[in-house]
């Protein structure tokens, strides 16, 4: 991706490449079901065909979604290699969020962030996901509802595909309050979004204490995306990069994974404009550098979420 590269450029021999490798067996089917793996294999081997009308496969995408869901493995290993210092970048297609365990979904095959966090979760530590895709990741938040080693956090657009994500959905009996949803209205700016993370979600992500932080980010919350209608700006998402990387304890890890994004001007300004902003590039080098926006409709969303959270976990604790 030229947003990748152009930070390559400014990095370099800081930047270190790490070609996906397929993921082991035993760590995707510790988030998704061994029959649909299976199902996936098959389709995939008989030349292809559709998963949902969304998503369908070939027969080369069962190398590819392997791919896509070891890479966030490796990724880890390599900033583990590094004493958990820098950042990874998870330039990976199809994306994951959507993938729900026994099902795909949304163009989405595996679910590549949660593949890593549980890995993490098996190994003791505490992981944060935070989903700023404009779509609500019911598969992300399905998979961890009920795990309380992994806090998951998304703002998404609402009303839109795929329908979940409602402030009141806060996990399940032993993670209560450990889900945590903002949705917004269609033409929601930056500001919203960094007032949700950090009005909504950042006193739960104070107390949850995470070793790792990883970031489902979508990049179709831009203004420019054809697939929805919040209004960020490239700068937005520098912006919400920096608060997420705020959210990690000392010596943590923190790992962004690709997931939407489908205007490619807009893509590749918000990339480069994220990877830069957790690299330490300044703002004047990034080409095509957009200001912050302010001022759409989500001031009032946010509040919402947070009184419709509050009565649901007050509901849960009577």
């Amino acid at each position: 991706m030229e947003g990748v590269r152009h930070v390559g450029q400014v990095l370099g021999s800081e930047l270190e490449l790490v070609p996906a490798e397929p993921v082991p067996r035993a760590a995707l089917e510790r988030v998704h079901a061994a029959p649909y793996v299976a199902q996936v294999e098959l389709l995939c081997t008989e030349g292809g065909g559709r998963i949902d009308p969304d998503t369908y496969v070939r027969e080369d995408s069962w190398d590819t979604a392997l791919r896509s869901a070891g890479a966030g493995l490796q990724a880890v290993e390599a900033l583990r290699g590094r004493s958990n210092s820098g950042v990874a970048f998870v330039a990976t297609r199809p994306p994951g969020h959507h993938a729900l365990s026994d099902r795909g979904m949304g163009f989405c095959i595996f679910n590549n962030v949660a593949v890593t966090a549980a890995a993490l979760a098996a190994e003791g530590e505490r992981v944060l996901i935070v989903d700023w895709d404009v779509h609500h990741g019911n598969g992300t938040q399905a998979v961890f509802w009920d795990d309380p080693s992994v806090l998951y956090v998304s703002t998404h657009q609402s009303p839109l595909y795929p329908g979940t994500g409602a402030a009141e959905e806060v996990g399940g009996p032993n993670a209560r309050g450990l889900t945590v949803n903002v949705p917004l209205p269609a033409g929601s700016t930056g500001d919203a979004v960094l007032r949700a993370l950090g009005e909504v979600a950042a006193p739960v992500i104070d107390a949850f204490a995470p070793t790792w932080v990883l970031i489902s980010a979508g990049f179709d919350a831009h203004r420019a995306d054809p697939l929805a209608e919040l209004s960020l700006s490239s700068g937005d998402f520098a912006s919400l990069a920096r608060t997420v990387a705020g959210f990690g304890a000392a010596g943590g890890g923190l790992v962004v994974f690709l997931e939407g994004g489908y205007d490619l001007d807009a893509l590749r300004s918000s990339v480069a404009a994220t990877l830069g902003a957790l690299s330490g590039v300044g703002e004047g080098e990034m080409p095509g550098a957009e200001a912050v926006t302010s001022g759409g409709p989500g001031s009032e969303a946010v509040d919402r979420a947070a009184l419709a959270r509050a009565r649901a976990l007050g509901a849960a604790g009577g």
